[in-house]
Parts: structure tokens; sequence; C-alpha cells
């Protein structure tokens, strides 16, 4: 039964999901914000609630600071594995589409704190402010660094008002409220089914934070890619998935200030696993980013179209890199 609440939970986290990234959507048609702006920060801020508040709930419920850890880095893996895949179903499109500028700032500033944290293994990072690891507040001026960029960047443009709805401004945020409350109900729900099912079949913490709270919890960035990749908007559905794994790492910031028993910054084999492929699948998104950002990947005939697809498949390769190593 474990298994069928888990999948009920999953399931209304995606239609909830879906629900606020309509609203988000619509506030785009009233705004004069960048695509790359709504795409990264706003909607990826949205769909990465589930992220939120499932490590929240893992620190100040559960009392399990380790599967923070495995829930974030997991998320972020399972995120770039999601593109690099949807990519290849939805190959035509991304042969045809210069990325924006703005999505190799947010890799590379996700780059640097995959960096962080490594300094963080290397027992090279633990120095303390005020009682917390300094790299908390690293990732915060990093996070805050990336997001200038994106607000900066006027390459992708917001989306014309096609006048489908009659909704107010006011009524569109009041909905959303309402969505995002239900949301973090059940990403707690989530997080404590996990818990349980961790407790009777003995996977460890951060196996279970990175397959059922990863995978659940980016649920919303699939779902929300595939449509975005459907209505031939890569740009936004690059976005969303690369501007999540920017704010998941805020997420670990936010639990390490709530956890007032000692710190989140705990790795273990799987955590450590988790890090070196998530390193390796965003090195593999920074080098499709700026070939297709150079035209090298547009190129006719068949050079162009097997570099896409071998940066495509690299991408996928990580995750089930993680899953031998770890099972």
């Amino acid at each position: 039964m474990l298994f069928v609440y888990y999948a009920v939970a999953a399931l209304l986290v995606i239609v909830l999901s879906m629900k606020l990234s309509y609203h988000v959507d619509m506030l785009d048609k009233k705004t004069d914000l960048s695509g790359a702006f709504l795409g990264g920060v706003m909607l990826a801020a949205v769909t990465s609630l589930p992220e939120l508040f499932t490590s929240i709930s893992s620190v100040v419920f559960l009392n399990i600071p380790e599967m923070v850890v495995g829930n974030i880095l997991g998320s972020n893996l399972f995120n770039i594995t999601s593109l690099s895949a949807i990519s290849l179903i939805g190959f035509r499109t991304v042969m045809h589409t210069q990325v924006a500028r703005s999505h190799s700032n947010t890799v590379v500033f996700s780059l640097l704190m995959y960096g962080l944290l490594t300094l963080v293994v290397l027992d090279l990072c633990h120095i303390y402010f005020a009682g917390f690891n300094i790299a908390s507040f690293l990732i915060i001026v990093l996070y805050a660094l990336g997001v200038r960029s994106l607000s900066t960047d006027m390459d992708v443009a917001g989306s014309e008002d096609d006048g489908h709805s009659d909704m107010t401004v006011q009524q569109i945020l009041l909905h959303f409220v309402l969505c995002s409350v239900l949301l973090v109900v059940m990403s707690v729900a989530i997080t404590l089914i996990t818990d349980r099912i961790n407790e009777r079949y003995q996977l460890g913490a951060s196996f279970a934070g990175a397959v059922f709270l990863g995978v659940a919890t980016s649920l919303p960035e699939l779902v929300s890619t595939i449509q975005l990749i459907r209505l031939n908007n890569y740009n936004a559905a690059c976005g969303n998935i690369l501007g999540s794994n920017l704010f998941n790492f805020i997420i670990m910031s936010i639990s390490d200030f709530l956890y007032s028993s000692g710190t989140i910054y705990i790795f273990d084999y799987q955590s450590c696993v988790l890090l070196g492929c998530g390193v390796a699948a965003t090195i593999t998104m920074m080098a499709f980013v700026m070939l297709n950002r150079r035209g090298m990947i547009h190129r006719p005939g068949k050079v162009g179209t097997l570099l896409n697809l071998l940066l495509l498949l690299l991408g996928v390769a990580p995750y089930a890199a993680f899953l031998l190593l770890t099972m």
C-alpha cells in the first residue's frame, strides 16, 4: 500500500504543478519580463516547490538531514536526464532552435555550486559563520548572481497575450497561491511516505532521497518540459530545467539554516556518486549549450546530427551510471 500512496501523491504533484505552470504562463502573457527570466526563475521556482518542502520536512519533522543531499542532487541529475531524453524525442525541435545566452550562464553557476560541494566533500570548506557552514552563504551569493544574469537576458521574449483567458491578474494570483498550498501539502506527504518506504525496505536515506524523492519531486519539471517542447518552445524548456537545478541548490542553504542539530552537508557513498554523476551530466549540458550557441549542432548533414545525438545520449548516461553504482 505504501507504493500506492506514493503513486497517488506523485500524481497529485503532477496535476498541481501543471496547474501552477498554466497560471505562470498566464502571468507571462500579461507581463513584459523576458522568457529566459520567466522560465529560469519564476517557473523554475514553482516547479521546485516539491524539492523545497520535502527537504524542509526531512530536517524539521523527520530529523534526516542526509536525505536533503540525496533529494537535491538526485533531482538535479534526474532533471538533466529528463531534458536530454525529451530532447532526443523532440529532436527536430532541438535541431532548429538556438538556445538563449543566459542558459550557458545558468550552467556555469550550477557547475560552480557543484565545485563548492566538492570542496565540502574533500573537507576543504568546513568554515562556519554564525553557526552555519559558509557553503550555505556562498550558494545564496552564486544564485543571486545567476538570477541577475537571467534578468538581463533578452534573447527569449515573453509571449503575447492571446486572450484565451478572461481571468484578471488578481484571480490568477489567487489560484496560484491555492495550488501552491496544496502542492506543499502533497510534498510533505511524499516525504513521509518515502521515509516509511525507507524504514520498511532499508534502502538507505540517500538512495531513497535520490530515487523516490528525487524522481517524484522532479515530475513537475518533467511534465512542463514535455509540454513546452510540444509547443516548440525549447528555450523555455531549457530555462525551466536549468533554472530549477540552480534553485535547488538554494534549498540546501535553507535546509541547513533550519536544521539546528548540525549540518545537512552529509555525504555518504551514494551522495558522492550522485555528486560525481551530477557534475558529469552538467558538463555535458554545458557542451551542448555552448555548441548550440555557436551553431555547430545546426550544421546540415550527418556531422551536426550525430554530434547532437551524442551529447544528448551522454546527458542520459550519468543517471544510468548512478543506478548501476548504487543499487
